[in-house]
């Protein structure tokens, strides 16, 4: 079992932020990720909370050396549920992927915050879980460690493909659009 963690901060308020996440992908930078679908989407009137589940289609570029061991594909797919919270300014995404996960699981969380200091910043934590499933416990540990190294890559690449979003939004959006959401949720 390996532990992937990775933790920023984003130049736009949280409302800006949470609006550009569903625009994410596909993206320039974030190639791997080939398709987004929405499954499902609840509103909850009582608590305010956006609920949808999203199958993500993403094509990697798997070694060759284990594709031959699992006989698996190069292209996967992910299960998302994210909920939007406009009360407490979260928007908390859950994934776990769908393929091959009885050989290996990959659990992320990523959360969306405003900063604590700045509320013109938004924090974005990333923590992942990889476990690798065979009977051998060294090809485990270098599916988990190829595993981790490629969630790394991915999640940098995926930090600047974001950061192209963030700024698309704000170049289409009226000025100060995101100040009024701010303070009528005060």
């Amino acid at each position: 079992m390996k532990f992937f963690a990775s933790q920023c901060s984003f130049n736009y308020p949280w409302e800006h932020v949470s609006a550009s996440a569903w625009r994410k992908y596909p993206n320039e930078m974030s190639t791997h990720v080939v398709a987004v679908d929405v499954l499902r989407r609840e509103f909850n009137p009582q608590t305010g909370i956006l609920t949808t589940e999203r199958l993500i289609t993403c094509k990697q570029n798997i070694p060759r050396w284990l594709l031959m061991i699992v006989g698996g594909r190069d292209t996967s797919y992910v299960r998302e549920v994210s909920e939007v919270d406009p009360i407490k300014k979260t928007l908390i995404l859950r994934s776990q992927n769908l393929t091959m996960n009885h050989l290996l699981s990959v659990q992320e969380t990523v959360m969306y915050s405003p900063s604590k200091t700045d509320p013109t910043k938004t924090v974005f934590d990333q923590n992942a879980r990889i476990v690798a499933y065979a009977a051998i416990d060294r090809l485990c540990n270098k599916i988990e460690e190829w595993s981790v190294e490629r969630f790394k890559q991915n999640a940098a690449i995926g930090k600047l493909g974001f950061e192209l979003v963030l700024k698309k939004l704000a170049d289409t959006m009226p000025d100060g659009i995101f100040d009024s959401a701010q303070t009528a949720s005060v």
